[in-house]
């Protein structure tokens, strides 16, 4: 065995260990200045920033977190910025449902060449006219990151166009000016982000210091330690290497805009500083390509994370799934073994206006809608916060009083409710012949004559229970408070009730009243004048101070006495069952006090007469009681707990009145009360189906409501009737699987046309697509002859109808349509480089989706400047396309014409498109079956979305007036002169509804329908058609 010195090791185990500590000293040094070289240095766990704070959670330079996961729970808000997802995003949501990796991200690696002369500015890309203040609202616009508005370059890290509803991209390299620890902050308003890369190559950004994430978050200018996501952790830099940032800022249309991101070195008091021209660079040079060329434009994970939306219910029940959207998809049943099905009838219905007469622009009014089953849903509910258009109601009434006219109060047994009472009645319109004209307003204000009244008003007075012939005594005027004036309905009749202020049964008359003479009755209306005194109640005569300018009702019976018009407001009437406790009846009050209180405290009682006041008798002469109808306080009764807006209009005329009779009397009993709140109250209501209201006629007005409703038991009916049919040729060869698509155009004179879409399932073989135009025939109906082209075709009799009367269905000759037709988009184009580009990969998404190439796009670009669109049809997987190039200015309409002069096929669809259009899966299938040669054309109705929505989260309305959107046959159209060139030459607007006052004159049907997933984009007008601001940047697009 060999000797071992342990003796001599335990004399020297100092020196031992002093050397070991001396070798790892050396080791660790020399990894260090390894990493060092490498840009990725040692960095200690625990370090101070400004103010001497201490900072426990610093990453390494990779951007990974070293800190415990117990430390970036507790700091939560920091530590977001060091992680590859951006805030407020689940990182699940980059992987789609159902898959174990998220989906590869195009991110930008190899970075192009870079130049000395690039130093002193950044890349900047503008995203204008783009609602929203959040980062996300950029990131959700259609054409971010690659397309953006404006590219142009800015000189610092610090900008302001005083612009709104934009949002910027700004980046570049930083260059440090010496190595060690640095900070950066941001501050922006709305919100912003500052990505950093630890090295050169987009692709590995990271987000570093961002302002807010939900678009209300700001900060002043300069304010860089606002929020604590604003100032970011260390960052290891050299001076000798560049590093790639990225700042991206979204301004709403509010605020002062501005953005600026500042730096410091990572030592205690230091105060950030903007980053200026000498330490940032170009990331390339974008001054000489056009907007198509994007293959340069650095992706990197802030342009492409957190732009989805979260997984969560629709907001819009259109994005929910229908069997519509996809039924094309199922294959059809062969129109060969359907024609023998159904018996041949003529088809002529009578709202074609072939021939006749159209004003300019009234083609609108002789476009009907056609009722579709099941719901598709194309009701706009979720704008109905903001546009109530559906319900047939004035605007103003709903705002106000809402539905409350629907439900009806249960009322508990011996209740009674004078308020529900008012509330089930409609408006009383008065007698037009009890009111005078304009010109006969001043005579009678000078003059007033007695007339008898009208036999409505002798009816309403005579109808009154309980009426007397003379008012009852009046207390004293000197205990009574000062008098208030009022604008609710009052009849001179004192002991009278209240009139039916709504339409509904008249009240029976009492058997006292029926001797009464009729009384006399004044109408006129009040000129307006000065406002009275507070404390002096001014003299009803026709030259005193204003009264409400609204039409009065005088009446006079005889001479009026002293009396009051406002008594002490009447103690709230206990409701021992509505609250729950037993109180004893107290002795309810005069009328004229429960009229006065009603007045006083916004919720009337009762709506009836008003007694006259002391004041209101000046001289023994009688003067006439004027009393004014106010709809809001006539409705008012209908809002529980609702104050009226007499009280408020007649505050500061009657304050110094309620202060005085206040100080003297005392303030009045129950007075500052709060409403008592019935939290038991029922109520009954029926079941109401508005869809019912609707009518078939193009409703111009409401640009929320859905496709017309057609009731189930129609729909099922018809679909029974043909199944029958089906099933008698075939031998029960069909089984019918669900009713997918039933749409109806009525015609109440001749029958209604039906297109009936069904899921079958046939004997021996899979699912198939029944898709077909049928004719329920009313009984003794008469059509003309389909195969006369005379102009005045005589109506032939109809074939017999089935024997027990009811309607027949049959099938309408030349009114097949077909499946295999051609279909041409026809898309005028100019200096439109990120719509066109947008277009064409919509187009070739539906090619591979559908997998129909049986249609073609046709641009006609006038000469644009912004990109090669030539160039790009060719690279676009299409099926079939064509480039038309013509001079000149953009003219539309000539721009669709040469587009369908260029179709040589005349049994072919041309379809007048527009380029800013998101369409559905389903959009070929829908232009082929809803036109047909010589008797359909089709104009689907597109929602044009707002700002700052996206097709994933609808908000908008439907184009209910526009009519650019146009398939027609391509002989049809040529037949009815095509686009009107002449007239419509430097501009557009209108050219659509010329052309659809030529295509109704010559005997077309036009088909009207919403349909699901149809968007017409927001787009900025900007920089369109070759437009420039007066201080335009280097490259501008659309």
């Amino acid at each position: 065995m060999p000797w071992f010195p342990v003796k001599k090791i335990r004399k020297q185990i100092k020196l031992l260990l002093l050397l070991v500590l001396l070798t790892c000293a050396a080791w660790l040094t020399y990894v260090h200045l390894n990493l060092v070289r490498q840009g990725r240095a040692l960095r200690q766990r625990l370090g101070y920033g400004r103010d001497g704070e201490k900072l426990s959670g610093v990453t390494e330079g990779r951007g990974v977190r070293a800190a415990l996961s117990t430390q970036r729970a507790e700091d939560s808000s920091e530590s977001r910025e060091e992680e590859q997802v951006p805030e407020g995003q689940d990182p699940n949501m980059l992987f789609p449902v159902g898959a174990g990796k998220p989906p590869p991200l195009n991110l930008t690696h190899q970075v192009p060449p870079w130049w000395e002369e690039y130093k002193g500015q950044v890349n900047l890309h503008v995203f204008e006219d783009w609602c929203g203040g959040a980062v996300g609202h950029l990131r959700r616009n259609l054409h971010f990151p690659l397309f953006p508005h404006t590219r142009t370059t800015v000189k610092k890290l610090a900008v302001s166009p005083k612009w709104k509803n934009y949002g910027l991209r700004i980046f570049g390299f930083i260059h440090p000016a010496r190595d060690g620890d640095v900070q950066f902050s941001v501050a922006s308003d709305d919100n912003s982000e500052f990505w950093l890369s630890p090295n050169e190559s987009p692709a590995g950004a990271q987000l570093v210091a961002f302002v807010g994430k939900t678009g209300s978050e700001w900060t002043a200018p300069g304010e860089f330690t606002k929020f604590s996501s604003q100032v970011s952790k260390p960052k290891r830099l050299m001076a000798s290497r560049r590093y790639y940032f990225e700042l991206l800022h979204k301004q709403d249309d509010r605020g002062s805009d501005h953005v600026e991101v500042g730096w410091r070195a990572f030592l205690p008091g230091l105060k950030f500083e903007v980053i200026g021209s000498a330490h940032i660079s170009l990331y390339t040079d974008e001054s000489s390509l056009k907007m198509d060329h994007v293959a340069h434009v650095p992706q990197s994970p802030a342009s492409h994370v957190g732009g989805r939306l979260p997984q969560e219910e629709p907001r819009a029940d259109m994005l929910r799934p229908d069997p519509r959207d996809t039924f094309f998809l199922t294959p059809r049943v062969e129109p060969s073994s359907l024609e023998n099905v159904l018996e041949p009838c003529a088809y002529a219905p009578t709202y074609v206006v072939k021939d006749f007469p159209i004003a300019r622009y009234q083609g609108l009014q002789f476009v009907y809608l056609s009722f579709v089953y099941p719901n598709d849903h194309t009701r706009l509910t979720h704008m109905e916060t903001e546009n109530k258009c559906f319900y047939r109601e004035s605007p103003l009434y709903l705002e106000r009083f809402g539905f409350y006219k629907y439900m009806k109060m249960d009322r508990e047994e011996g209740e009674e409710d004078e308020e529900e009472e008012v509330q089930r009645r409609a408006f009383l319109f008065l007698n037009p012949d009890d009111f005078l004209d304009d010109e006969d307003e001043g005579e009678l204000l000078d003059s007033l004559e007695p007339t008898e009244a009208s036999p409505l008003q002798s009816r309403l007075s005579a109808a009154a229970p309980g009426a007397t012939p003379t008012p009852p005594a009046p207390p004293s005027p000197q205990d009574l408070p000062a008098p208030r004036r009022s604008r609710a309905l009052s009849w001179a009749n004192p002991a009278a009730r209240p009139l039916p202020l709504f339409l509904g049964r008249a009240l029976r008359p009492h058997a006292a009243a029926a001797d009464q003479p009729p009384p006399k009755v004044y109408v006129t209306r009040v000129r307006p004048g000065l406002r009275a005194p507070p404390r002096a109640l001014p003299p009803l005569s026709p030259r005193g101070p204003p009264w409400p300018p609204f039409p009065g009702v005088f009446l006079r019976p005889r001479p009026l006495p002293r009396v009051q018009l406002r008594a002490p407001p009447r103690p709230p009437r206990p409701r021992g069952r509505r609250t729950g406790g037993s109180q004893a009846p107290e002795p309810r009050p005069p009328a004229w006090a429960q009229a006065t209180q009603g007045s006083r405290e916004g919720q009337p009682r009762m709506l009836g007469r008003r007694a006259p006041t002391a004041a209101s008798n000046l001289s023994s002469e009688a003067q006439p009681v004027t009393s004014f109808l106010s709809l809001s306080q006539v409705s008012r009764v209908q809002l529980p707990g609702a104050r009226g807006e007499e009280e408020e209009a007649d505050d500061d005329r009657a304050r110094g009145e309620d202060a005085d009779s206040e100080e003297a009397a005392g303030a009045p009993p129950g007075r500052w009360r709060e409403d008592a709140i019935d939290w038991q109250r029922t109520f009954s209501v029926g079941a109401v189906d508005f869809e019912l209201l609707r009518s078939d006629w193009n409703d111009l007005r409401c640009n929320v409501s859905g496709n017309l409703q057609l009731p189930e038991a129609e729909a099922v009916d018809v679909v029974a009737q043909y199944m029958e049919r089906l099933n008698a040729r075939h031998g029960g060869r069909y089984a019918l699987l669900r009713i997918v698509n039933v749409e109806k155009r009525r015609d109440s004179a001749r029958g209604s046309r039906f297109l009936l879409e069904l899921e079958l399932q046939e004997r021996g073989a899979g699912r198939r697509r029944l898709s077909e135009y049928v004719f329920l025939r009313l009984p003794g109906a008469h059509a003309g002859d389909p195969d006369s082209d005379a102009e005045s075709p005589e109506p032939a009799p109809a074939a017999p109808t089935r024997p027990d009367g009811r309607p027949e269905l049959c099938r309408p000759l030349r009114l097949a349509w077909r499946q295999d037709v051609m279909v041409h988009f026809i898309v005028p184009v100019k200096n439109q480089a990120r719509w066109v580009a947008q277009f064409l990969a919509d187009m070739a998404a539906l090619h591979a989706r559908t997998d129909d190439s049986r249609f073609s796009v046709i641009l006609v670009d006038f000469e644009s400047e912004d990109m090669d669109v030539e160039r790009a049809l060719r690279s676009a997987r299409l099926p079939r396309y064509q480039y038309l190039r013509r001079t000149g200015n953009f003219e539309r309409s000539a721009g669709l014409q040469a587009g369908v002069d260029a179709v040589e096929d005349a049994s072919s669809i041309v379809f007048l498109c527009d380029l800013h259009i998101h369409f559905p899966p389903n959009i070929l299938d829908c232009i082929r079956k809803h036109c047909v040669e010589g008797k359909l054309a089709f104009a689907p109705v597109v929602m044009r979305l707002g700002c700052g929505s996206s097709p994933g989260d609808p908000h908008g309305y439907w184009e209910v007036n526009g009519f650019g959107l146009f398939g027609i046959y391509k002989s049809d159209f040529d037949r009815v002169g095509g686009m009107n060139t002449e007239e419509f030459r430097d501009q557009w607007g209108g050219e659509d509804w010329e052309l659809l006052d030529r295509v109704l004159q010559a005997g077309l049907e036009v088909e009207r329908l919403r349909l699901r997933n149809f968007y017409h984009h927001y787009h900025s007008k900007r920089g369109m058609w070759g437009a420039r601001g007066r201080k335009g940047s280097r490259t501008e697009g659309p």
